[in-house]
């Protein structure tokens, strides 16, 4: 039809084992902000992966302006203006700002009038003025590898916007970010609309899509639910057609009962890879039975403490004891072994070995062990049979069960395979960072269960969030980071939000 800019006739996409996308249809207008929901491995991916010809459908049609697709390549794409940010961004580490942006789109000019050469400086410019004109403002010299998330998100938009593309796809465009560039980002987007772009979000966030969105499409295990009109949608109808079910949005958490110290941190202190003070004389202690929440804006010390405490990270000074044993010094499976489990912020690079099976990635910390290592030989029928064990209890989809290559899986079902693997090594000590970053909302749900379960076994939780929502719901007593300190622990019942919120920008009482 003329009035969509986008529409996807009866597309169908099937992976060995999985049918990603099931005859799905939709129509996306010329000029809305369009969501696309559904729960991790829904098929929301896969579906603008083809939209922006990384896969090509194995039935179906898409037709952009009313034209149909018949060439399905990324560069096509970027022909037909059509650019996407990807939940994982692709950038080159040891490039520049703008050597990300122009890759394949080189400006050339000639030195000496007669050899050809790259002209970067001339890029520098246009770089420059594209981030001013839309508010994202970067350095254009900058190398990627010296940027936070937030700035390397940027720089993504930065790269579809120099190819000037009319049609944009957000990939989980915030689950990377604090509350504050959340709500920048929101601006960004609504502006581009404002310049006439077509914006595709995919995401699990139901409050922004209500900030944000015109419309969105449900997806429920790789088939179309239903389009619907956000402003007319309540967030709990989203949530159940997403699920399939009724979800609950609060947290039924009962009484503490605070056991015996089992983490202890004092005067812990962190350098950076400069020499920088990062974590700054911090103690604290989590008991058994305990949920203890650090909350902070991002970059504030919160992330070096937990990998300090799980040893990916040496401490300058201070002391780590665990569960009565000194570890300050100990290796990570040293720390391991003595009873912590530990969900990293980045699963990829952290928590898992994304060329491995899942089967090999659920007992990575437990294969050198009986039975599943029996006088230095590996029983890999002993991994797949706890491996699918795991697999039906934390929900974890995959298109080839134990047998699925991790690299080949939602980033949602990427972090249930960890938070499945630390939950089940029973650790008396489990450090939790970032555990729902870039999950669904029923997901969110079941993790909040498990961790409040872990919690009533009399495990000591550590949990790391920036999503202060979920610390207050969840946390028992709760460290206030700012720049490095903590400059507030207290009970969470004796703690509003406000007030978290106030010393989390370092203003004290």
């Amino acid at each position: 039809m003329d009035e969509y800019i986008v529409e996807m006739r009866h597309v169908t996409k099937r992976f060995p084992g999985i049918v990603a996308n099931d005859d799905v249809s939709l129509g996306i207008k010329k000029g809305e902000i369009f969501a696309l929901l559904g729960e991790n491995g829904a098929g929301k991916s896969t579906l603008m992966s083809i939209l922006f010809g990384m896969y090509e459908p194995d039935e179906g049609e898409v037709y952009i302006r009313g034209q149909k697709v018949e060439t399905f390549s990324p560069n096509h794409a970027t022909e037909l203006n059509i650019g996407m940010v990807h939940q994982h961004f692709k950038l080159v580490s040891n490039y520049t700002i703008t050597e990300n942006i122009i890759l394949g789109m080189e400006p050339p000019r000639r030195m000496f009038g007669v050899l050809p050469a790259v002209d970067v400086k001339g890029a520098d410019k246009k770089v420059a003025e594209l981030s001013r004109r839309y508010g994202l403002e970067v350095e254009p010299t900058q190398k990627i590898e010296d940027l936070n998330v937030s700035m390397q998100q940027r720089v993504e938009i930065l790269k579809m916007l120099y190819r000037e593309a009319e049609i944009l796809i957000f990939d989980e465009p915030t689950a990377v970010l604090t509350p504050q560039e959340v709500d920048f980002l929101l601006d960004i987007i609504r502006e581009m609309r404002r310049r006439g772009k077509t914006i595709i979000l995919i995401t699990h966030k139901l409050e922004e899509i209500k900030q944000v969105a015109d419309r969105c499409a449900i997806l429920c295990r790789g088939k179309l639910v239903g389009t619907y009109d956000v402003a007319a949608t309540s967030t709990s109808e989203m949530a159940a057609r997403m699920v399939g079910r009724e979800v609950s949005f609060t947290v039924d958490k009962s009484p503490a009962k605070f056991g015996a110290p089992v983490l202890n941190v004092e005067h812990l202190s962190v350098k950076n890879q400069d020499g920088l003070t990062v974590v700054d004389d911090v103690s604290f202690t989590v008991r058994g039975g305990e949920i203890f929440a650090i909350a902070g804006v991002s970059g504030n010390g919160q992330v070096e403490i937990a990998d300090a405490v799980a040893g990916l990270v040496p401490a300058a000074s201070g002391t780590i004891t665990l569960a009565g044993k000194d570890v300050t010094r100990a290796s990570v499976r040293e720390r391991a072994l003595q009873g912590l489990a530990y969900i990293p912020e980045d699963r990829q690079a952290r928590g898992l070995i994304l060329d491995f099976t899942l089967s090999e990635n659920l007992l990575l910390k437990r294969y050198y062990q009986e039975p599943y290592c029996v006088k230095g030989v590996l029983h890999r029928d002993k991994f797949d049979e706890k491996s699918r064990e795991l697999i039906e209890r934390f929900d974890i989809r995959s298109g080839q069960g134990e047998a699925t290559i991790v690299r080949s899986m939602s980033g949602g079902n990427q972090q249930k395979a960890i938070v499945a693997r630390e939950i089940e090594l029973d650790a008396p000590c489990i450090v939790f960072v970032q555990p729902t970053r870039g999950l669904d909302i029923g997901a969110i749900e079941n993790i909040h269960k498990q961790i409040l379960e872990e919690r009533d076994k009399g495990r000591a939780i550590l949990l790391i969030s920036l999503e202060l929502d979920e610390i207050m719901n969840l946390a028992d007593t709760i460290g206030v980071i700012y720049n490095g300190k903590l400059l507030k622990t207290a009970g969470a019942d004796t703690m509003t939000t406000h007030e978290v919120g106030r010393y989390m920008m370092g203003v004290k009482e």
